[in-house]
C-alpha cells in the first residue's frame, strides 16, 4: 500500500494518543532549556543576600579583632603599660619560656581528660534517652539543656560549694569511709577536671543524642542475634555508628575547655593554672598587652591544629561513607 506525502515531500506523522507522553524536542535537550528559568536563577542570589549579614559580621569583628591581637603581639609597651604597636618578636620568643609551655602542656591535658570523663559520662545518658527514652525524651533532654541556661560563673560558684572541704560530696564520702580530714577536692587538679566536666558535659551530650537518634536500630538488634553481649554490641555496634557525634562532641568540648579560665580560678591553685588564666593576668592584672596577645595567638594555633583534626577526619568519614 502505497503511503501519501504531503507537500514537502515528506510522509506525515501518524495520529498520536493524547494519554501518550510526549518527548522533549532534541534541540531542547541538548541545549539544556527550561522555560521560564528565572526562579532557579533567582535562588542563587537570594542565598547570597542572606549569608551576607554573617559573612560581614564575622569579618568585621573576628576577623578583624583576630587580625588585631596578631598584630599587637607584634608590639611593645611603654612605661606606663601602654600598648604600642611596632615590629617587636620578643613576645615570640618569649613563649619558649618553659614556665608557658608548662602551663599549655598542662592546659591541654586537662582538656583532653575532661573530653574523655565527658565523653564516658554523656554516652550512657544520651543512650537512654535516645533508645529508651520513649514519650519522655524532650523531656529528658530539657532537663540536663535548661540548667546550663544559668550563668557559667554562677554554676562554678555552686559547683566549688559542692566540692569544698566542708561540701556535702566530701561529708558523703568520710560518712561512708572512702575519705578523711585530709582529703581536699578544691585546690587540686581533680577540682579543676571536675568544673570543666561539669560545665561542657551538655556540649556532649546533645550531639551524641542527635547521632543515636539518627542510627538505625537494627544494627543493635543485629549485633544481638549474632550473640553479641549488651557491652560488646555497644562497643563495636553503638560506639561506631555514632563515631560522627563523639568526634562533634569532643570538638565542642576540647575547645572551650582549652581556654578555661574560671574553673582553674576557682576550684585550682597556683599550680593548677591554665593558660586563660595567663592571658587573663596579662591583659588585667600585668598590664603587658603585647605578651598577653603572644599568648593568645599560641592558644589559637593550638585549637586550629584540633579543629584541623576534626574536618580531616570528617571528610574522611565522609568519603568512606559515599563508597
Amino acid at each position: 500500500m502505497a503511503t501519501r506525502t504531503n507537500r514537502t515531500g515528506t510522509a506525515p506523522r501518524p495520529p498520536q494518543d493524547p494519554d501518550t507522553p510526549t518527548k522533549p524536542s532534541p534541540d531542547r535537550t541538548r541545549t539544556g532549556a527550561i522555560p521560564r528559568g528565572g526562579a532557579r536563577t533567582r535562588q542563587p542570589r537570594l542565598w547570597t543576600w542572606l549569608l551576607l549579614p554573617g559573612t560581614l559580621w564575622m569579618t568585621g569583628f573576628l576577623v578583624a579583632s583576630l587580625l588585631l591581637v596578631a598584630t599587637l603581639a607584634l608590639g611593645t609597651t611603654d612605661p606606663l603599660g601602654n600598648p604600642r604597636f611596632g615590629l617587636n618578636f620578643a613576645n615570640l620568643t618569649a613563649l619558649a619560656d618553659p614556665a608557658y609551655s608548662t602551663v599549655l602542656l598542662r592546659s591541654l591535658g586537662y582538656a583532653l581528660i575532661t573530653c574523655l570523663i565527658s565523653l564516658a559520662v554523656a554516652y550512657p545518658v544520651a543512650y537512654a534517652i535516645a533508645l529508651r527514652g520513649g514519650r519522655f525524651k524532650n523531656l529528658l533532654i530539657a532537663a540536663i539543656v535548661v540548667p546550663f541556661f544559668a550563668n557559667y560563673l554562677v554554676r562554678m560558684y555552686g559547683w566549688s560549694v559542692v566540692l569544698s572541704d566542708d561540701g556535702p560530696l566530701l561529708k558523703a564520702l568520710r560518712a561512708i569511709g572512702l575519705a578523711d580530714g585530709d582529703t581536699k577536692i578544691l585546690q587540686t587538679g581533680v577540682g579543676v577536671i571536675a568544673g570543666l566536666v561539669y560545665g561542657f558535659v551538655v556540649f556532649m551530650i546533645i550531639p551524641l543524642y542527635a547521632a543515636m537518634e539518627r542510627m538505625d536500630t537494627s544494627l543493635i538488634e543485629a549485633g544481638r542475634d549474632l550473640y553479641g553481649g549488651p557491652l560488646r554490641t555497644f562497643l563495636f555496634v553503638t560506639v561506631p555508628a555514632t563515631r560522627q557525634g563523639a568526634a562533634a562532641g569532643c570538638v565542642l568540648v576540647f575547645l572551650p575547655a582549652m581556654g578555661d579560665f574560671v574553673s582553674a580560678q576557682l576550684m585550682g591553685g597556683p599550680d593548677q593554672i591554665m593558660i586563660g588564666n595567663l592571658i587573663q593576668d596579662k591583659f588585667f592584672q600585668g598590664q603587658n598587652w603585647p605578651l598577653g596577645s603572644a599568648l593568645t595567638m599560641l592558644l589559637m594555633a593550638v585549637l586550629f591544629l584540633g579543629m584541623l583534626g576534626y574536618l580531616r577526619r570528617t571528610r574522611k568519614d565522609e568519603a568512606e561513607a559515599a563508597r
